[in-house]
């Protein structure tokens, strides 16, 4: 992850926007990686017959990082909406490359 200069240390807008934009290019790198992952969960699933939405598991990577955002003082809330936008998307590429199949 590239350097980060603390909030309090930006002494203007410019330098605030310099850092946002840093953590925006460090989230798209993190979600590319996430990404990658999911590509090796579609294998897997259909070696072993699983449907790409699971409800369990759905489940329980939205607490994980519900209880993730309220350690790190964010808004559970927020971490959930964005969250299941994130699952449902890698659940419908999951499922149009298992029926592709």
């Amino acid at each position: 992850m590239t350097q980060l200069t603390s909030p309090h240390a930006c002494t203007d807008m410019s330098a605030v926007r310099a850092e946002i934009d840093k953590l925006d290019a460090t989230l798209v790198s993190l979600l590319r990686e996430r990404a990658a992952y999911i590509d090796r969960a579609i294998a897997l699933k259909q070696i072993n017959g699983w449907p790409a939405r699971i409800p369990q598991r759905v489940e329980d990577v939205v607490s994980k990082v519900r209880d993730a955002a309220g350690d790190e003082g964010l808004d559970p809330e927020l971490v959930d909406t964005l969250w299941r936008h994130l699952i449902d998307w890698s659940i419908a590429r999951e499922a149009r490359v298992i029926r592709e199949i």
